[in-house]
């Protein structure tokens, strides 16, 4: 569903809004006491959600940050490290709530995404002790590139030689899965949990989901009461994200083919802004300096709104930019003088 005062929103996938289906999944929601385990539409989700990427159990939370800082809390240990690429969500945006649970970060070169096994394998020789390893997938700061099933094999192997947990901040793993034409439970296998966002580009409300060993989820479960995020009677909420997994993944690829248009338009124009070949899900980063002056503003004037983060612009596509609104960046791009 376009903006209604026309604005065309490429600032996140954190935008769009619930589909007709879900605010009628929403209104006749099944709901209970979900402290207690007895919110029918919850427990159907983290069901679904952990048989959907081939795990024991789920626990459905409200941001992708808890849930990434669940598992954190539950695999790692208070005062060894946490490996994990140099631009990884885990460390740029969450860096502070992960020093909160006790974790030094050991940042790596992260090559757009991929980590070296060599370079994991030298990391995990340094003290303090590495007591856990996270991969993330899409890749959100190398324009969302998705990680292959090779690429995860080896370095889950190094981390399974030192007997370390791994965890998946999937938070687009569906992204991923769409983008490789791979069942997102193969993306995962090799890891010990993941999560996922169904408020980004499942286009649900509120929300993301831990899937992984009963145990670890039981732990985590006790970690989200701790962090705030317990709730109620949150089926209201869960409704929109079992549509999200019904409805709304396959069309992910619209996304990924409109990025690509974008991406296309933006270097053609600014030579050197953008690598088209290197987009291949919904996020597309271009260096502001290979941009013209003020682009973000002018094209703000234009009603398109993109994300200026550091030295970078971001744009990301999304179920509520269609093909006649990237037609419409298209033609103000190519046309900016």
């Amino acid at each position: 569903m376009p903006s209604p005062d026309g604005r065309i929103d490429l600032r996140s996938d954190t935008v769009t809004t619930p589909t007709a289906e879900m605010r009628r999944a929403m209104a006749d929601a099944e709901v209970g006491d979900d402290v207690f385990g007895e919110d029918p539409t919850i427990n159907r989700l983290q069901e679904r959600a952990a048989e959907l990427l081939g795990k024991e159990a789920g626990l459905y939370v409200p941001s992708g940050t808890m849930a990434n800082q669940v598992a954190l809390r539950a695999l790692g240990r208070p005062g060894t490290a946490l490996v994990c690429a140099n631009g990884a969500h885990v460390y740029r945006v969450e860096g502070e709530s992960t020093v909160d649970a006790g974790l030094e970060v050991r940042a790596l070169p992260d090559g757009a995404g991929a980590l070296a096994p060599a370079d994991v394998e030298g990391a995990l020789g340094h003290q303090p002790k590495a007591s856990l390893f996270s991969i993330e997938n899409t890749y959100a700061d190398g324009n969302g590139r998705p990680w292959r099933v090779d690429e995860i094999t080896a370095v889950c192997e190094v981390a399974g030689r030192h007997d370390l947990p791994v965890h998946c901040d999937g938070a687009r793993i569906w992204n991923a899965s769409v983008a490789l034409g791979i069942p997102a439970a193969e993306l995962v296998a090799p890891a010990t949990t993941a999560m996922f966002c169904i408020s980004k580009g499942l286009s649900a409300p509120v929300g993301s989901v831990l899937v992984g060993p009963v145990d670890v989820v039981r732990e985590a479960h006790s970690y989200r009461r701790r962090l705030g995020g317990a709730m109620r009677q949150a089926g209201v909420i869960a409704a929109a994200g079992l549509v999200a997994l019904d409805t709304m993944i396959e069309r992910l690829a619209d996304d990924h083919r409109r990025a690509r248009a974008l991406a296309d338009v933006l270097a053609e124009r600014f030579p050197g802004s953008v690598d088209p070949e290197a987009i291949e899900t919904n996020i597309v980063w271009a260096p502001l300096d290979r941009l013209p002056d003020n682009l973000l503003d002018r094209l703000r004037a234009e009603g398109i709104w993109a994300l200026a983060l550091g030295d970078r612009g971001r744009f990301v596509t999304h179920k509520d930019v269609d093909d006649a609104d990237m037609d419409r960046v298209v033609k103000v791009i190519h046309d900016l003088d």
